[in-house]
């Protein structure tokens, strides 16, 4: 009996360390352009915001979204990402004003809609202002 107890706390901690080594590594850091080509993977997608779109409807605690063009406005946009004003959700053009002709950088999963691919940044914390020269 021992045996199997010690089997499986091994495979927990061999589990549990697989983990948190995939949870610390750095996402890999691409283009805008370069977004298309990696849908479903966890990136760092870096541009500059050249467009943006506050959603006629909004989400209940969340407020409206925000849509960013990154390098390319509509109507070919080449990859935008998406999130909401203030904490509270109540101003979205804070979030405008925040990033509007700026160089970002965006963490997350990129999904694709109607052929342009996105990132869902929910939490700002996501979203990181680069300075001029990068």
């Amino acid at each position: 009996m021992t045996t199997i107890k010690t089997l499986i706390v091994t495979m927990c901690i061999a589990g549990l360390s697989q983990i948190a080594v995939a949870q610390s590594s750095t996402p890999p850091r691409i283009s805008a352009s370069d977004a298309k080509n990696h849908p479903g993977e966890t990136v760092t997608v870096c541009g500059k915001v050249v467009d943006t779109k506050v959603s006629k409807y909004g989400l209940a605690g969340r407020g409206k979204p925000v849509n960013f063009d990154l390098d390319e406005p509509e109507p070919h946009p080449v990859f935008f990402f998406v999130t909401f004003g203030s904490q509270a959700g109540t101003n979205p053009g804070e979030a405008q004003a925040a990033y509007q002709d700026k160089n970002v950088c965006v963490t997350g999963k990129i999904a694709v809609v109607a052929a342009t691919p996105y990132i869902m940044a929910a939490d700002r914390i996501q979203i990181k202002i680069q300075a001029e020269n990068k």
